[in-house]
């Protein structure tokens, strides 16, 4: 029986995993470090004191027909085509790679030793701890998960000063009704923002920018810069400069013909935008196009490129309220926004709906 390997269970591992077993004949394993499945797009509410609910992967595949293996990733033997993993070896005919992306830590001096994350949940039930005592906030970063992290923050910690510090402008990215309604909400909440700054180095008592000015806070949020695994440079795959594995139009790695990666860990350019953006609105139709490759493959089909178009971005702005900003397919945005408590619903709507892809990964197609 062909073996079809999926490594990671995110997002994209999970949709990319169930998809596969309904799809072929193959036998399905997946490989996670972690028993439970992480809602990585809500660790801003974890990391606020939230409590979220616990869901075993276990739970997740059942009646899928996939095999969950409980064990952390070590290497992978191109070669050989075998994974190794912390108590021993997985043979695999297809790999399906989709180990996602992590906080860089590294890039920026006195990040590891003085900052906290949102990136995964031992870093936000880490700054979760730390939030109980008093003290300053200052969030490094106006992506979608520096916007979320600070609102969410200020709304659970009214008065607390808390500040946002971003290397160009608030709300860069989105358009100009959008950046209207984020200066409001800043307002409402008493959120300062600190723009144009560079962080040179992170220390005990705040930021150290660029230009030698300093942002004094107690507690330093770095939400910018995400890397990938070096498993797959190791391993010998054609990565791009950040590590991603370097994919053909189906998803399929350019060097090695047995290796389909999803999500953060690649890097694909469709017609329709330059590069898709690491997020789950990304890494779920990839991992269900991902799948259909592959049983396309062992059915001696030709499978078909990726048609990826983007309509919107989802941004939370504590409980209450939120910015859904419509976008053209290149991801560029449209002068439509939604905001309030609609925009709230909307983006909770949107959340819940990407767990249900998860238990249905039919309806990955359709995200």
């Amino acid at each position: 029986m062909t073996q079809i390997v999926v490594l990671g269970a995110g997002y994209s591992g999970m949709v990319a995993a169930q998809s596969a077993a309904r799809r072929t004949t193959a036998q399905v394993t997946l490989v996670n470090a972690r028993g439970a499945f992480v809602e990585r797009v809500r660790m801003h509410e974890l990391a606020s004191g939230k409590v979220l609910a616990e869901r075993p992967i276990a739970e997740l595949l059942k009646g899928s027909g996939v095999e969950f293996v409980l064990d952390r990733v070590e290497h992978v033997d191109a070669e050989r085509r075998v994974v190794g993993l912390t108590s021993g070896e997985l043979a695999y005919d297809v790999l399906i790679y989709a180990l996602g992306s992590r906080a860089d830590l590294d890039s920026v001096p006195g990040v590891r030793e003085y900052a906290y994350t949102v990136a995964d949940v031992d870093s936000a039930r880490e700054l979760s701890a730390r939030l109980q005592g008093p003290g300053s906030i200052a969030v490094v970063g106006s992506g979608l998960t520096g916007l979320e992290a600070v609102t969410e923050l200020a709304e659970t910690f009214p008065g607390r000063p808390i500040q946002l510090v971003t290397a160009g402008e608030l709300g860069a990215a989105v358009s100009e009704r959008g950046r209207r309604h984020l200066h409001k909400v800043f307002d409402r909440l008493g959120i300062t923002t600190v723009e144009n700054a560079r962080v040179a180095a992170v220390d005990s008592t705040g930021l150290q920018l660029a230009d030698g000015d300093h942002v004094d806070a107690d507690v330093v949020v770095w939400t910018t810069g995400f890397e990938v695994p070096e498993i797959a440079r190791k391993a010998g795959f054609a990565v791009d400069e950040r590590g991603r594995i370097i994919v053909d139009p189906a998803l399929r790695s350019v060097s090695h013909p047995d290796v389909t990666a999803v999500g953060d860990a690649a890097v694909v350019r469709p017609k329709s935008t330059e590069e898709l953006r690491m997020s789950c609105a990304t890494g779920i139709p990839m991992a269900g196009h991902a799948a259909r490759a592959v049983a396309d493959r062992l059915a001696g089909r030709e499978p078909r490129a990726l048609r990826f178009r983007y309509f919107n971005q989802c941004i939370s702005l504590g409980r209450h309220d939120a910015l859904i900003q419509f976008v053209h397919p290149n991801d560029s945005p449209r002068t439509t926004v939604l905001t309030g408590h609609l925009a709230a619903y909307y983006k909770e709507r949107i959340v819940r709906g990407a767990l249900y892809t998860m238990r249905n990964p039919v309806l990955a197609r359709f995200s």
